[in-house]
């Protein structure tokens, strides 16, 4: 009863220091970590098998977590070892892209493509921004998107604003179509045990849906912003070059390859039996061996501190699951639906849904698994279901408020860099309709396709 009342204490207090941003998240995750292995699992239940089940380290070193043997209920718990090297690996291989210039070229080249017209760039970059966060993790996508946004305002002579909220928006719904996507859904498919194909069959295919309502949603909401900016003339002398934001041909081509390699794998992972972990691996080393002289700067570049975050965090999502809160927590969401499964099921979107637009969506993916395995047990329903509710739950309700997902405090960040500051009542009047548009839409596609 102890450690499980610490465990809980050390949980709200992890949430609340990350919520309020005193303290980086990395310290808060890791420091709340070492007091769960050390006061809950050492001190109150005197349990190194629990310490050892957390931390997890033996399963490196399995022939299985590099080549897919099947998942077992083991696998899922404590630090989600594939989700860390995966996110790294990828981290490696993006800015390997960055240095060549490749995100810049590409979104000067669309922008020259429909001959630098205000709409057509405003609809064209929200469908990139989707596309991308589908293979390369959300917030990259939004931090050249943003900044590339901001320096085509400035030439075009329109506010960057509406721009930047709309890719926001579709880079968390493009993050939600597949398992590399978003953060929650690699812990997702990682701990589950679920493929790139699992994720575009079922959350893509909702996804798309919501895309195409998402553009019109936002074309309308922002209609007369863009249609006051789309009748400057500007002089073409005036038009940013492709060209010029390719730093390094070679590079640049090699990137390329690098990546669609990553995203063959990826698809085709289930019928390989390659991890994740292996193929983030792989495609890691290949950036690095292809980019052998710019290896310290690419590795300065990693952004260990999310990565320590993921540690800290997992750690204490452990302690939950060995005090059993976790299960706790499941009989309670399992009493509460009545053991109505339709009711459970929207019961895990919507809350997911309202607590990742108040709160980090990873550490509330992370903290979810458990539970909807304990209910997919006790109700005899299927896991996936479960599973694809709280993906969309957890990367559509994140878009609500400028702190619900990374790439939301990543985009307005940039945005305010260059003088355009985007406030919560601003945000949330834009985006937050969109959110409830999204999330009635997969609800409803939920409830059609799987009961």
């Amino acid at each position: 009863m102890v450690s499980q009342i610490l465990a809980v204490v050390i949980f709200v207090v992890m949430f609340f220091l990350i919520i309020t941003e005193k303290f980086e998240r990395h310290i808060v995750t890791l420091s709340c970590g070492l007091l769960t292995l050390t006061v809950v699992f050492g001190a109150c239940m005197q349990s190194m098998t629990a310490v050892t089940k957390t931390l997890a380290l033996h399963r490196i070193f399995a022939l299985d977590f590099w080549y897919h043997a099947g998942e077992t209920a083991e696998s899922s718990s404590g630090i989600n070892w594939a989700t860390i090297i995966f996110i790294a690996s990828m981290m490696i291989m993006v800015e390997g892209m960055a240095r060549a210039g490749f995100f810049r070229w590409l979104c000067i080249q669309i922008a020259n493509l429909v001959h630098y017209k205000t709409i057509p760039i405003f609809i064209t970059f929200m469908v990139m921004s989707a596309i991308l966060a589908m293979f390369i993790d959300s917030i990259t996508v939004i931090l050249f998107l943003a900044a590339v946004t901001v320096e085509l305002a400035q030439v075009l002579k329109f506010d960057p604003v509406p721009m930047i909220l709309a890719e926001i928006f579709c880079a968390n719904l493009g993050g939600s179509a597949t398992m590399c996507g978003d953060p929650p859904n690699i812990i997702i498919g990682t701990a589950l045990g679920y493929s790139f194909g699992d994720f575009i069959t079922n959350t893509g295919l909702i996804a798309g849906i919501s895309l195409v309502v998402t553009v019109i949603y936002f074309y309308f909401c922002f209609r007369k912003e863009l249609l006051d900016s789309s009748g400057k003339s500007i002089p073409v002398t005036n038009y940013p070059d492709p060209k010029e934001a390719v730093t390094d041909k070679k590079g640049f081509i090699i990137s390329c390859i690098i990546f669609l390699c990553a995203v063959f794998l990826l698809i085709t992972h289930a019928q390989t039996g390659l991890t994740v972990a292996f193929i983030g691996l792989v495609i890691a080393l290949a950036t690095l061996l292809t980019s052998a002289k710019y290896i310290p700067d690419l590795m300065k570049k990693v952004d260990y501190k999310t990565l320590l975050f993921f540690i800290g965090l997992f750690i204490v999502v452990g302690g939950l699951e060995e005090t059993g809160i976790l299960t706790a927590t499941a009989s309670f969401i399992e009493n509460i639906s009545g053991g109505n499964v339709k009711l459970m099921t929207a019961i895990i979107i919507w809350v997911s849904a309202i607590a990742s637009a108040f709160v980090d969506n990873i550490p509330f993916a992370a903290t979810m698994i458990p539970i909807i395995k304990s209910l997919s047990v006790s109700q005899n329903t299927s896991l996936s279901v479960l599973a694809w509710a709280l993906s969309m739950g957890t990367d559509i309700g994140g878009s609500a408020t400028p702190i619900g997902a990374s790439a939301n405090v990543v985009g307005t960040s940039v945005a305010a860099k260059h003088g355009h500051p985007i406030g919560w009542g601003e945000y949330c009047w834009k985006t937050a309709p969109a959110a409830l548009l999204v999330l009635l839409i997969s609800t409803i596609c939920i409830f059609i396709r799987y009961f």
